[in-house]
């Protein structure tokens, strides 16, 4: 007779032979057997989301983890959609724009068109929803997207965008909007469905991002064609915009502009105005107990005993250290440090500290990692350039860019650090978009936080401990900024330090 062990085993190799498939982290009821499927949720392999549908999840993870979800949630509504439609449903138009604009955040409900949807609202893994709205389809899907959903085109999204959308995400409209490089795809949409109030607000809002020549186009095509608009400027406030290539840079872009008036209206530490040698000094004196704080924030177990040690040159890498992952990241933790070092140094000698976080962000990543190449648990290679892998962070609703985004919004982010005038926009944007970009496999918590005691250093400002203590906070802040939008949170936060 089988041990319980064994009969684990079987129902986990049965699992591994599903995962082969294409969809391998949702697993539907007639994938597996009912004594499979009993067995593996009893274990934590699998978690239920609706009936007949489960989650692959860790059984590792605390009670209440919503990381394996939220990693799945759009694997999983493409595969609810397609088997419950086929392929007549799409996303709504709002949905639609927030994937095309690289919006990172999993929303509460999902809305899905379908002309057999019933009106009825599904519960998932609390606090997600799905509501099957009976509506017609738009006059063309687009499915050329990283979740191969069903979406609006782009131009069709925007047209009939509600004046609601506009003021309640003027972020995504904007990066919508800023992402049309040619007009003939909306007119085209317009002159045949004679669509003029819409018409009348696209025009609108062309104009008040500063593209006048997209909203010239529209509107003298129209009325050519004779139909009669009225523009109308949905958005409640101005504000012109850097076209790009990458909605990833203008969502960025936008980002900064509506948070750093937030930012100084809100950000109340005094300077402490000190020499580069008293600073420097100050760092050494502060470096014990920065050590213990951010690598305790990241789950490590660190000691005074342990900080001295490596400090002190007695750490072996050769030795009884190599197996300690506690100890590793210690070691790569104050060989990093001494390179921000030299980084807030050169920053007092007069360079521009946007420039030095640029050329030296990727040293204080790789010697943070250094001593696991020393102990042979990663390859050189891991600690070079940005992830090309996607990472999720635990039991947040925002997802870090996916890899093929990051170059571009890298090079974005050090160019607003370049043109922001103010250190303490420096400090707070530079940390808390850095952490939203999320560019490596690990180490952004640590390095977003060296990178924010660079730019108070270029300001005047003390150098700034986020104490492990305030750790729940200190994460829930910056998903509401992620999340919200909400930046007086973590602003208030940092200031309260």
């Amino acid at each position: 007779m089988a041990t319980i062990a064994e009969l684990l085993a079987s129902s986990l190799n049965a699992l591994k032979q599903v995962q082969r498939g294409e969809d391998f982290t949702i697993i539907k009821s007639s994938d597996l057997s009912r004594t499979h499927i009993k067995r593996l949720v009893d274990n934590h392999f699998l978690k239920p989301i609706i009936k007949g549908w489960y989650v692959v999840t860790d059984p590792r993870a605390t009670p209440g983890d919503s990381t394996a979800w939220y990693a799945s949630f759009w694997s999983f509504i493409s595969r609810y959609a397609n088997e419950r439609y086929g392929n007549e449903w799409c996303l709504s138009a709002e949905q639609s724009l927030s994937i095309y604009t690289g919006a990172t955040i999993i929303p509460n409900q999902v809305l899905i068109r379908a002309p057999k949807g019933n009106d009825y609202m599904v519960p998932l893994i609390p606090p997600t929803s799905v509501f099957n709205l009976g509506a017609e389809l738009p006059s063309k899907i687009d499915t050329n997207n990283p979740y191969n959903l069903n979406l609006y085109t782009l131009a069709e999204a925007i047209i009939v965008a509600t004046p609601t959308m506009y003021r309640n995400d003027a972020l995504t409209m904007r990066t919508a909007l800023a992402m049309v490089h040619d007009s003939s795809d909306i007119l085209k949409i317009l002159v045949d469905t004679g669509q003029t109030v819409r018409a009348g607000r696209v025009i609108g809002a062309f104009r008040n991002i500063g593209r006048m020549d997209m909203a010239d186009e529209i509107a003298g095509t129209m009325k050519r064609m004779g139909y009669i608009i009225y523009e109308e400027d949905p958005f409640e406030r101005v504000m012109e915009i850097h076209v790009s290539q990458s909605p990833y840079a203008v969502r960025l872009r936008l980002m900064w502009q509506n948070m750093r008036e937030d930012v100084i209206a809100n950000f109340t530490r005094l300077k402490s105005n000190l020499s580069a040698k008293e600073f420097l000094e100050r760092m050494e004196t502060r470096y014990k107990l920065d050590a213990y704080h951010s690598l305790s924030i990241e789950g490590y177990r660190v000691t005074d005993e342990l900080i001295n040690k490596v400090k002190s040159g007695v750490w072996k890498p050769d030795g009884e250290d190599m197996d300690s992952k506690n100890a590793l990241a210690a070691r790569g933790y104050w060989q990093a440090f001494q390179e921000v070092k030299k980084s807030v140094s050169d920053i007092f000698e007069g360079s521009n500290s946007a420039e030095v976080a640029e050329r030296d962000l990727s040293v204080w990543h790789s010697e943070m990692f250094m001593p696991c190449v020393t102990a042979g648990i990663i390859k050189p290679s891991d600690i070079v350039g940005y992830r090309s892998h996607q990472v999720y962070i635990r039991n947040s609703m925002h997802t870090p860019l996916n890899p093929d985004a990051l170059r571009d919004a890298m090079t974005t982010l050090f160019e607003l650090l370049r043109e922001e005038p103010e250190a303490c926009v420096r400090a707070v944007l530079g940390h808390f978009l850095f952490t939203y970009i999320h560019p490596f496999m690990d180490g952004n918590g640590r390095v977003g936080r060296f990178l924010m005691n660079a730019m108070l250093a270029s300001g005047g400002y003390d150098w700034l401990i986020i104490p492990v203590e305030r750790r729940d906070e200190y994460m829930a802040v910056l998903e509401k900024a992620s999340v919200e939008g909400d930046i007086v949170s973590f602003v208030r936060f940092l200031s309260s330090i």
